[in-house]
């Protein structure tokens, strides 16, 4: 039924003012809600009067005044969406950036010694042993994955070699209920989570024991049970799909967050900024951690923006954020620890930039001594490694030892082999999987595909492996 364009009108009127009464203009808190509840370091709500919204003291623009203090004129001004704006007859046009780059957090230095303890006691030996352990577990996991892929053995590996703090330390800061949507460097986060090494391994072999029965490419994780969204390739696309599920939170009153990460190279994607607003301006309760490692593949940041990196588009947005030193495992966990709190006390979202270096290739396709120099990654791995800063720290605080170090890494070493050699010998998903868990019914037209692919095994038996049931 075709409906003329009055009706139309009338029913999106309709629509409009059954959910501006019943959940506020989209959700957001009217006058019909009650208001949420706030810290006392809170900054305080105002309310414009143009529109019936909150609106956080934090999206003003009023910082900004300071930087136009010549001949404004107080009473004089306009009453603007947002807030009242003065008038000035100075002409002057907003920096195009700062005099000063916006500081990184710390906690601990490059040997491991506290510079400040204001935070470190947050981290009790128990938490910090096992923080410490996923860390070791994560590289040796990278280090002997990689090497399966390079003698052929699966058919592709990316690592986290240098952003092992930013995995762990993040994890260990949130709550199993918050929704991961990870890029696709983040399986520390799903590791300490509790998915197992095995499981690791099944979905690289792509083996009938993988959840995603063997049709994603190889580190493109998921799991229901542990509230981690399965990695897709094409970048960025998590992140507004990260604002619709922190907002269904939101609707639902759940004590929790949603936490998706992206790269520097993702953060030049306008599915970024289009998030970044959408979030603000729906105020919903998600954590964006951008790892900011230096290169999105082949491209350095200083070809990708010309802004103090990311952290400072969170003031654009209207979003707090913080940057954040990701070679330090404490600094990131004490971040992002507060970020969580504060996205879900105050239903906001959050920004954390956090500084690290990609050490490894981009991934098992790529050689990147081809586009910066061997020196520089090995100053990086070397002289600002998480894991050495973090052991130092636990050993200064006799938490751990070289025998307690040994031990762990001959243990685990034993682990991934187990793992690797039972996904490998597992039997692979047969040809019927392919064409199963879209349709209720399958289309004539997807038999006649999977009836042809049969045929052509069959006729080309060399050219498909041995090992998948037809």
């Amino acid at each position: 039924m075709r409906v003329g364009r009055s009706s139309r009108t009338s029913l999106i009127g309709s629509g409009y003012y059954y959910l501006r009464k019943k959940l506020g203009f989209l959700g957001v808190i009217s006058h019909e809600t009650s208001s949420p509840k706030y810290s006392s370091s809170t900054t305080p709500l105002v309310h414009p009067k143009p529109y019936g919204l909150w609106r956080f003291k934090a999206t003003l623009a009023q910082t900004q005044l300071a930087n136009f203090n010549n001949d404004v004129v107080d009473d004089q001004g306009l009453d603007f969406p947002g807030g009242r704006v003065t008038f000035t007859s100075d002409l002057t046009f907003i920096s195009e950036s700062s005099d000063k780059r916006v500081p990184c957090f710390r906690v601990l230095d490059d040997n491991g010694e506290p510079i400040t303890h204001n935070y470190v006691q947050q981290v009790t030996e128990d938490l910090a042993i096992k923080m410490y352990s996923n860390m070791v577990k994560l590289e040796t996991m990278d280090t002997m994955f990689y090497e399966a892929q390079r003698q052929g053995r699966i058919s592709f590996y990316l690592t986290t070699t240098g952003e092992e703090a930013t995995n762990i330390a993040s994890a260990a800061a949130l709550s199993p209920d918050d929704v991961i949507l990870p890029q696709y460097r983040e399986s520390g986060v799903l590791m300490w989570r509790g998915f197992t090494l095995q499981e690791f391994a099944n979905q690289c072999f792509g083996n009938k024991a993988d959840y995603g029965k063997g049709r994603q490419m190889p580190i493109h994780y998921g799991s229901n049970k542990h509230n981690f969204i399965t990695i897709s390739s094409p970048i960025a696309t998590q992140l507004p799909q990260a604002v619709g599920v922190a907002y269904s939170l939101k609707m639902d009153k759940k004590d929790a967050c949603v936490v998706t990460f992206f790269g520097d190279g993702a953060s030049s994607e306008g599915d970024c900024h289009a998030s970044l607003n959408f979030a603000a301006v729906m105020e919903a309760p998600v954590v964006f951690i951008c790892r900011n490692n230096g290169w999105a593949i082949s491209t350095p940041i200083e070809e990708q923006f010309r802004s103090d990196g990311i952290v400072v588009r969170g003031q654009a947005y209207g979003i707090r954020s913080i940057r954040v030193d990701g070679n330090d495992a404490l600094a990131v966990y004490t971040a992002v620890q507060k970020a969580r709190e504060m996205a879900i006390t105050e239903q906001r979202p959050m920004l954390v930039e956090v500084l690290s270096y990609r050490v490894g290739h981009h991934s098992t396709s790529d050689d990147s001594t081809k586009y910066r120099a061997v020196d520089e990654i090995e100053s990086w791995k070397m002289g600002r490694n998480p894991l050495s800063i973090f052991r130092k720290w636990i050993e200064r605080n006799g938490w751990w030892s070289d025998k307690d170090e040994s031990e762990l890494r001959s243990s685990l070493k034993k682990q991934v082999i187990e793992a690797i050699q039972v996904a490998e010998k597992t039997e692979k998903p047969s040809v019927a999987e392919l064409f199963k868990d879209v349709y209720d019914h399958s289309p004539i037209n997807l038999k006649e595909q999977e009836k042809l692919l049969r045929e052509t095994m069959r006729r080309h038996p060399q050219d498909y492996p041995s090992d998948v049931r037809i």
